[in-house]
């Protein structure tokens, strides 16, 4: 029997992140995966293969609606080749999953290829195409998510499907009703009305992106519409039934009155939900809330000292960074380190065109909690930067301490939104104030210039541009 200092049950980013980190500790390390390609969720069937269908249909979307401005004359009809926009998202996937492989033989860390589970809280047994026990010191738990359902909907995973499916269609649907105006839903309805479908988002909350700022979801929702997707808010679904090659939606609207939707495609996205199937957690002695989450305390430790669980299958958001930050944490923490995460600073994006992306606390929290702040917005179509790339949608929002000046909270919608908000993060990292970003150069011209303009706004309501 094969014995080890830490086992990781989950190679998504949490879980090899992880064993990367345990490694370069010196620290001998195992990973075990239940599927026959390392990454996870993430890699496989979520945020790799989603961004490459974004930005293949966000070229098509150019060619068709704006290279003519640009003076780019192409004869002929645009046409899309699904089925070959389908092979290079895989083969991303494919490079990228085996990147992995790379890392894990480079930091020596042995792959098991199966389902892990518990004997006890050392011992544990894969089953793959051949059973194997291994023991380990410690044991990290990331086993992630999957898609969540609502409990009168069947799942044909033909034409009623979940995030997974609606990454490798056949065809592009005639029109597609989203369930869910969350992340994942509008980032792949975003794909297929691209690419000519008809999309109806069907949102339960009185706005999309429910948990961001209302400022972005204002703003997001309005692009939508001009995109001429059909958004249909504060709707109650209550039927999910397919009927031949046709899905009919039934759903009350907020006045109580039912409305039916039907299209060919029904892409169910109502979140995801803690994966801890066949990890037989109780032989160890791990206690799972009601939410299905492995309890934890604030090391990531479970109720057995030597095993800690990480990423989706614990408290917090389901995000891929969270989890790779998790993995760091407790792989130091295993070496005696004492790590820290502030959880405030984790960024939060949709890579929707214009991307959406957020970190600290919204405005809606702050009068909540009582805190006196100000706010300092500044528009993209202001930008120089955005005229001359034809992004002028959205907006970059600072909110800072009314006393301190410190800033709490940025909220953006804009290009490349998801890689601005790394300036925010370090700057709240660092307790900056609005005058201090404010004061920094930012590069002219450019998308961040943005940023430095809406702090100028919170500082003295003196943004320079507007």
């Amino acid at each position: 029997m094969n014995s080890y200092d830490v086992a990781v049950i989950g190679s998504g980013p949490g879980g090899y992140v992880a064993a990367i980190r345990c490694a370069q500790l010196g620290m001998k390390t195992a990973i075990i995966e239940k599927y026959k390609t390392l990454g996870g969720t993430c890699l496989n069937v979520g945020c790799i293969p989603s961004k490459a269908l974004l930005d293949s249909s966000h070229h098509y979307d150019d060619a068709v609606k704006h290279f003519e401005e640009h003076g780019i004359e192409i004869p002929g009809d645009i046409k899309v080749n699904l089925e070959k926009m389908i092979g290079r998202k895989q083969a991303v996937v494919d490079q990228t999953t085996g990147g992995i492989d790379f890392l894990m033989k480079k930091n020596k860390i042995d792959v098991y290829q199966g389902l892990g589970s518990f004997k006890d809280a050392t011992h544990i047994i894969i089953t793959g195409d051949e059973t194997t026990e291994i023991e380990a010191k410690n044991t990290i738990i990331a086993t992630g998510s999957k898609p969540s359902n609502l409990p009168f909907i069947t799942l044909d995973k033909d034409r009623i499907i979940t995030s997974t499916e609606a990454l490798k269609l056949k065809e592009i649907p005639k029109h597609m009703i989203v369930i869910g105006g969350g992340v994942i839903g509008l980032e792949l309805g975003q794909v297929y009305r691209r690419l000519g479908a008809e999309v109806t988002v069907v949102e339960y909350m009185d706005r999309i992106i429910p948990t961001m700022d209302a400022g972005l979801s204002k703003e997001l929702n309005k692009v939508f519409k001009k995109a001429k997707f059909k958004m249909h808010l504060s709707h109650k679904v209550k039927s999910v039934e397919r009927v031949g090659d046709e899905v009919v939606v039934k759903a009350d609207n907020k006045k109580g009155e039912e409305v039916e939707f039907r299209g060919d495609y029904c892409l169910v996205s109502v979140g995801r939900r803690p994966y801890t199937d066949g990890l037989n957690t109780e032989a160890a002695g791990v206690t799972l809330t009601d939410r299905g989450q492995v309890e934890v305390n604030k090391h990531l430790q479970t109720k057995v000292s030597n095993i800690y669980a990480i990423g989706d299958v614990v408290e917090g958001t389901m995000l891929a960074h969270k989890a790779e930050e998790e993995g760091v944490f407790v792989a130091e923490t295993i070496a005696g380190q004492k790590p820290h995460i502030d959880y405030n600073l984790i960024p939060g994006v949709v890579y929707t065109w214009p991307e959406v992306a957020a970190v600290g606390k919204t405005e809606e929290a702050l009068k909540e909690a009582g805190v006196a702040y100000k706010t300092g917005s500044f528009p993209m179509r202001a930008l120089g930067r955005s005229r001359a790339s034809m992004d002028i949608d959205g907006f970059v929002k600072v909110l800072a301490d009314k006393t301190t000046d410190e800033i709490l909270g940025v909220h953006m919608i804009g290009a490349r939104a998801a890689d601005l908000i790394a300036e925010a993060v370090v700057a709240m990292e660092f307790r900056a104030s609005a005058e201090d970003v404010s004061r920094m150069s930012h590069a002219h011209p450019t998308y961040t210039e943005a940023i430095k303009e809406a702090a100028l706004a919170a500082t003295e309501d003196r943004a320079l541009h507007i």
